[in-house]
């Protein structure tokens, strides 16, 4: 049996025993570039979970955002339960990244607010990936960013076995070493205690603590304890303690570096005097001091990232390390990127935008040129790392479909039956009437129905007027601020209204099987909102329910228009063929609510343990503002990642909070 055990009450069907038989065997071939063709509904998520439980192989599935990235970790940590399932996304709950305007000699110092929670599943993905090959990373395209070298972070690792020889002051010092801070008074992630003959140590990337005793530097007993109660929960033979932090320098390195940086910076001192440039001059000799002496006496300074060329000891140029250099243990391992047709332009086009800006820094003595190194992949560099990948898309782009060639995998056939649902195309004269009672049709059917619309003006007016009908109705658009936006989608996915009014928010992602009707406004105004592609994704937002049908009004077709009904006409004949000839009658699909609580711990405390620290551990008075305002950034975290349901309970419970405060508040007068 193999160390990947797919866990799951459905069997492959339709399409998916095919799908992953094929996709398998090319890999196992050799093939490196393949593309799944899957369409809306056909359950490609279960395929690569069927590939990956065949190949046997560590994974990456790279998302384009957040919000897939963590629909689709819930699914696969339901799908593999046994196995490490981690999550690896940008860390920053808020970033503004360091610029400069010379226009208007404006700096803007680097802004970020670090999710410690996010940051903690970082470090578990790493750690994972060093200690175990039944590992599937789940990640945005973030992870093709600058992280620390792999090869520092696993020769940092202290290897910790029952019986074996270690000194107290040893292993506190090589601690310290490796980042973490000792606390005998706040036993937080991160940071370790001493206690008798006792080291406590809680690694950052685990919901449990270790304690190692150490008796005449032999390591009596080694256990996994809680951290708060310190209670034992199972002894240990051996165990693998990482870094805290993912830069981290061995010493002889640092040394080395050190000495690199200050060269560097005294030659660019030197070169901004020679260009008459005294206050770059200045800046950039202040500036790369003041962090050298931190690195020196810490190891560790705000914007390490920016040195992490010298502290690697690279050559000028290189390419820095990323998550993907943590899979070099495994030769074999596979990337799935999943709605391709986004993600690929994301990595292609993340090089350039990030250079742009830390060109500007150096230019101006805000950074050495070394800082331009720390950067994300080019995308070359990104084809040249991955040995296999398979792309996912409904509506794959113009590169996976030319470097696939003739291995693309078709997913045309849905479990449930459903074909893509029929579209018409009407003329635009007298659509808005004709839209009217087509909506009211699929309302008295309970039923669901989504418009498209090209301006944010003609999504609300369009919304005005059919509630002036009688027309439950909403707009969607990106001026509503993240909160309203995920109040909106919550009451139309639960039905509290029946028609939503949108631009190009409907995308990907919105599966309410519900939708009956997706109507699509000036469908032939070429361009990014009527292309191909994007009509194909949209009339996929039909495609869960039986009676789903799609409209497009326009005064002609275009060439988009006409691709996308050509493909769309190509599946379905392919789907109504195999229905007829399996006797297979089409069915609505029915929801499955995803399982997400870990991912809920990504916002901290998680929805569980936000709301139960409410309702069973009501902080004090006097910890009451700074309770609220952490309540607030979990609540903004959980509408970024579009988890209306968690944002909307936070947001309950920041009501019951801010009265309680208003309340202390009149108590204190009184008083």
């Amino acid at each position: 049996m193999g160390i990947f055990k797919l866990v799951s009450p459905f069997k492959a069907a339709a399409d998916q025993p095919r799908a992953i038989e094929q996709i398998s065997k090319n890999i196992t071939s050799g093939i490196k570039q393949q593309t799944l063709l899957g369409v809306t509904g056909s359950g490609k998520t279960f395929t690569m979970a069927g590939v990956i439980e065949k190949l046997d192989r560590p994974v990456l599935i790279m998302s384009p955002n957040k919000v897939l990235a963590a629909q689709l970790y819930g699914e696969f940590k339901q799908f593999f339960p046994e196995n490490a399932v981690e999550y690896f996304i940008s860390y920053y709950d808020y970033y503004q990244p360091e610029a400069y305007i010379p226009q208007t000699d404006s700096y803007i110092e680097k802004d970020a607010s670090i999710n410690e929670n996010i940051e903690k599943l970082r470090l578990k993905a790493t750690h994972s990936l060093l200690t175990r090959k039944d590992t599937i990373v789940v990640a945005s395209v973030s992870s093709i960013y600058n992280i620390g070298s792999p090869e520092s972070f696993e020769k940092l690792r202290i290897f910790l076995q029952k019986g074996a020889s270690l000194n107290r002051t040893a292993l506190t010092k090589h601690l310290i070493k490796i980042l973490y801070e000792r606390s005998e008074m706040e036993f937080i992630p991160g940071t370790f205690r001493l206690r008798g003959a006792c080291v406590d140590i809680f690694p950052p990337y685990s919901q449990t603590a270790l304690r190692v005793e150490i008796e005449n530097n032999i390591i009596k007993s080694l256990s996994e304890i809680h951290a708060i109660t310190g209670q034992v929960i199972q002894e240990l033979k051996d165990v693998w303690l990482s870094p805290a932090k993912q830069f981290v320098s061995e010493d002889e390195k640092l040394a080395q570096a050190l000495e690199s940086i200050r060269a560097e910076a005294l030659e660019r001192e030197k070169f901004f005097l020679s260009q008459n440039k005294p206050v770059e001059a200045h800046r950039i000799k202040q500036r790369t001091m003041y962090d050298l002496e931190l690195l020196e006496q810490t190891g560790f300074c705000s914007g390490i990232e920016n040195y992490s060329r010298q502290l690697e000891l690279r050559e000028p140029g290189s390419r820095p390390n990323c998550l993907l250099d943590y899979f070099r243990n495994y030769k074999d391992f596979v990337v799935f990127v999943d709605e391709s047709h986004v993600a690929v332009p994301q990595i292609r086009g993340m090089f350039n935008g990030d250079r742009a800006r830390k060109q500007m820094l150096v230019d101006f003595g805000f950074r050495l040129p070394s800082a331009l190194d720390n950067r994300p992949l080019k995308f070359e560099e990104w084809e040249s790392l991955v040995p296999s990948v398979v792309f996912v898309s409904a509506t794959p782009g113009p590169y996976e479909l030319s470097v696939s060639k003739n291995n693309i995998v078709e997913q045309i056939i849905r479990p449930t039956g459903l074909v893509d649902p029929p579209v018409k195309v009407l003329k635009a004269e007298g659509q808005i009437e004709d839209l009217l009672e087509r909506i009211k049709a699929k309302t008295a059917a309970k039923q669901r129905s989504l418009v498209l619309a090209l301006t944010k003006k003609t999504a609300e007016d369009l919304s005005s007027f059919l509630l002036e009908k009688g027309v439950k109705a909403r707009y969607l658009h990106s001026s509503i601020e993240a909160l309203d936006r995920i109040e909106i989608l919550r009451q139309f996915s639960s039905g509290e209204f029946d028609v939503l009014v949108g631009i190009n928010l409907l995308r990907e992602g919105l599966d309410i099987p519900q939708v009956g009707l997706v109507a699509i406004l000036e469908a032939d105004n070429e361009g990014f909102l009527r292309n191909q592609t994007t009509l194909i994704q949209i009339a996929g937002r039909a495609a869960r329910n039986v009676e789903g049908e799609v409209i497009l009004y326009a005064q002609r077709t275009t060439p988009s228009m006409k691709q996308a009904l050509l493909e769309m006409d190509r599946r379905r004949t392919i789907q109504q063929a195999y229905n007829k000839e399996h006797h297979i009658t089409p069915r609505t699909i029915e929801k499955a609510q995803v399982k997400m609580e870990e991912f809920e711990n990504i916002s901290k405390g998680s929805a569980l343990n936000a709301i139960h620290s409410v309702e069973e551990a009501l902080p004090s008075a006097k910890n009451l503002p700074a309770f609220v305002k952490d309540l607030e950034n979990q609540m903004r975290e959980a509408a970024d990642n579009l988890n209306f349901e968690l944002a909307a309970t936070l947001r309950d419970k920041l009501f019951e909070l801010k009265e309680m405060m208003v309340k202390n508040k009149k108590k204190g007068k009184r008083k």
